[in-house]
């Protein structure tokens, strides 16, 4: 395969979809910020590097996948970072959830060093990871799209793979994303409260709804967790804080009123003041249940 790969972000998400590229047969290039992640992908074939620079060195097209915005800037543009050494004609891939406006000024910078970057957050949570089940919404040209496309349906599900629009899109989509599932799961967790409230049996409730208009991924995979009382983290709560935290100033900045966000961003904020960071964000259901004397 032609494209040698960098992936920097070894994380929950990063490096099962790191792994998918070395299995598929690419040449791969990895950083982390902590070894271990790391040394276990370059004992499975990949090249481990000590900085972004040297990943950006050795790469055609570099993928990041990271937490949050400063994170990403500083991969990108730091002393040591991917801009210092980054070949011309390669693309950036960004992965993460970060903001859309910091998106479009840090993809002026990589056009600046003659590379393209897209913005490529992704949606299905650790699961969706290692099974290389992701959907992902793309930003940015649309021949750099065309060319990475094959890397991402080796890490996302085909059908599931838009390019949106415009550097900055993807990440606007994103949001959009997070908006919805926001509001889904908070309304879930009231039916929950309610159904319990009422004597009425949330797995039978559940099972029900799953038949109707109601369905949803978040009744499916949310609702079991609540039910379970299972909130070991596919996506962690500190992270769903930072992309609702993204999301209401993006709303802000296009003049658009999210009342039902501002409620789940709320009830976010509830679960980080109870020591709930590292959980999963599904937890975001026993704000509810306690509010309704029911956890």
């Amino acid at each position: 395969m032609a494209e040698t790969i960098g992936f920097i972000g070894l994380g929950v998400m990063g490096k099962p979809m790191a792994g998918h590229l070395l299995k598929a047969g690419y040449s791969l290039v990895v950083h982390n910020r902590s070894r271990g992640a790391s040394d276990e992908l370059a004992a499975a074939g990949a090249r481990a590097a000590t900085t972004p620079a040297e990943v950006a060195k050795a790469a055609t097209v570099v993928i990041t996948m990271l937490p949050d915005t400063p994170d990403v800037e500083r991969v990108l543009t730091g002393s040591d970072g991917v801009l210092s050494a980054i070949q011309k004609g390669a693309i950036v891939i960004d992965m993460s959830s970060i903001s859309p406006v910091a998106t479009e000024r840090l993809a002026k910078l990589v056009a600046e060093k003659g590379a393209s970057m897209l913005d490529a957050p992704v949606s299905g949570g650790e699961i969706g990871a290692i099974n290389a089940a992701l959907s992902i919404m793309v930003g940015g040209d649309e021949a750099a799209f065309a060319r990475a496309k094959p890397i991402l349906e080796k890490m996302g599900n085909a059908e599931k793979i838009i390019h949106i629009g415009k550097s900055g899109a993807g990440q606007v989509c994103k949001v959009c994303n997070q908006v919805a599932i926001g509001g889904a799961l908070s309304g879930v967790s009231e039916a929950f409260a309610l159904a319990k409230k009422a004597g009425v049996d949330a797995a039978k409730m559940r099972q029900a709804l799953l038949g109707g208009f109601a369905a949803s991924r978040v009744l499916e995979v949310h609702g079991e967790r609540i039910l379970k009382g299972n909130f070991k983290p596919g996506f962690k709560t500190k992270l769903f804080a930072k992309d609702l935290k993204i999301a209401a100033a993006t709303l802000v900045e296009h003049q658009v009123a999210a009342p039902i966000l501002a409620v789940a961003q709320q009830e976010i904020s509830a679960r980080m003041a109870a020591g709930a960071a590292e959980e999963d964000y599904s937890g975001m259901a026993k704000v509810v249940l306690e509010l309704a004397r029911l956890d």
